[in-house]
């Protein structure tokens, strides 16, 4: 009894919330916020007494909602804009969408007045379309004269009403092609390659790997990068990567002794006393102990080691005026190391970890272009970083 009394209490709380928050929300103008928050009160038993409020609040907040559009679509219709058919259109659609947030609701009940709730609800079916078709003329003859400009911005503006045309108005004329057309006109197109300023001869792989783009994922709606100019494209950009130094260092193999020893232990033996003599457990048995042993070693340890390093400085260029926009710095350094080791002695003297050096042997050196290609996974990324922190256009 007192777990039912408590939940009873728990939910009327949570009501009188809820209604508390539907009032400010009516009492602020937010009639749509308020419509919702009445709407989603009534789920369930709407004809609980509970309710009545959320009623009473409703039947306000649609009246009040609906005269408000209503005289803000006749201001707009006075002005004659042709900016305010977008606003048109949709509030009509907004009116029709309130109605059927509350339709399956009805009809609801005001108890204390013996009345059902008033919603004077009306077909908007014909203004929805009308609007529609009116929006869909300005924007599709304004989205024509936006394509003729020059400025990307505005080319991106008309792509961008092309696609909102298309969506209220799937079909409509050729705006399929007027949106291609739009996305093409509006793109940056970036012409990338590379720029040889060293003596020495860069790797194909790496200058393919550098600008093979489709792997960097950078294309975005509006930017695209090529590294193969493309016909029929007028290239905006050029982002160029000159090398400026290559610096390889001499092949060297350092080498390095050292000794080591270590206490360890090598099997059990006999404890013996003071004389010299077994010592033996109750049962006659000889007490065995550790048998520790100095081991010793002397390791040979040699390094093989070469090193690469890549600078370079990304340029990046507007065609337009054939300008300098800005200029960032890249470098990269790539380390070849090999190391192995021979020992004399036990090798139980020294780690563990140690032990995999025993095995390994000399290798061949990478030659200097191998060199100066493993250098690209790390010029990659840096580069790749260099473009998603400086975009073209900001």
């Amino acid at each position: 009894m007192k777990k039912n009394t408590l939940l009873l209490t728990l939910l009327i709380i949570i009501s009188a919330c809820g209604v508390r928050q539907t009032r400010d929300l009516l009492t602020s103008g937010d009639y749509d916020s308020a419509i919702r928050n009445a709407v989603d009160g009534l789920r369930g038993n709407k004809n609980a007494k509970g309710k009545q409020d959320y009623i009473y609040l409703l039947e306000e907040a649609f009246a009040k909602a609906k005269e408000r559009d209503l005289r803000d679509i006749n201001a707009w219709f006075k002005d004659a804009n042709p900016q305010n058919l977008e606003k048109i259109y949709t509030t009509y659609v907004l009116l029709n969408s309130r109605q059927e947030q509350i339709r399956p609701l009805l009809p609801l009940k005001l108890m204390k007045e013996g009345r059902n709730a008033i919603f004077p609800f009306d077909d908007y079916s014909d203004q929805i379309v009308s609007s529609k078709n009116a929006l869909s003329k300005y924007l599709y003859d304004n989205s024509k004269a936006l394509l003729a400009n020059n400025d990307k911005m505005v080319l991106r503006r008309a792509f961008d009403d092309l696609v909102y045309l298309e969506r209220i108005n799937p079909g409509y004329k050729d705006v399929a092609k007027l949106t291609e057309e739009a996305k093409f006109k509006g793109t940056d197109f970036v012409n990338v390659y590379t720029k040889n300023e060293t003596n020495m001869v860069i790797p194909v792989r790496l200058q393919d790997d550098l600008l093979d783009f489709s792997t960097y994922g950078l294309n975005d709606k509006w930017t695209v990068y090529h590294s193969n100019r493309q016909k029929g494209i007028d290239y905006d950009f050029g982002l160029i990567v000159n090398f400026r130094t290559i610096n390889i260092s001499p092949e060297q193999v350092k080498e390095k002794q050292f000794d080591k020893e270590k206490l360890i232990k090598d099997g059990v033996k006999n404890l013996l006393d003071a004389n010299g003599n077994v010592v033996k457990d109750s049962l006659g048995q000889p007490i065995k102990v550790d048998n520790m042993k100095t081991v010793r070693i002397s390791i040979y340890e040699f390094s093989q080691i070469k090193a690469c390093q890549v600078t370079a400085k990304v340029d990046y260029i507007n065609f337009k005026n054939n300008q300098l926009i800005e200029t960032f710095p890249l470098a990269s350094e790539f380390i070849f190391s090999n190391m192995y080791a021979t020992y004399k002695g036990d090798k139980r003297a020294c780690e563990d970890t140690y032990y995999p050096n025993f095995s390994r042997r000399a290798v061949p050196f990478p030659s200097n272009e191998q060199m100066v290609f493993d250098t690209g996974n790390d010029l990659k990324a840096k580069l790749k970083d260099i473009i998603v922190r400086n975009r073209f256009r900001r």
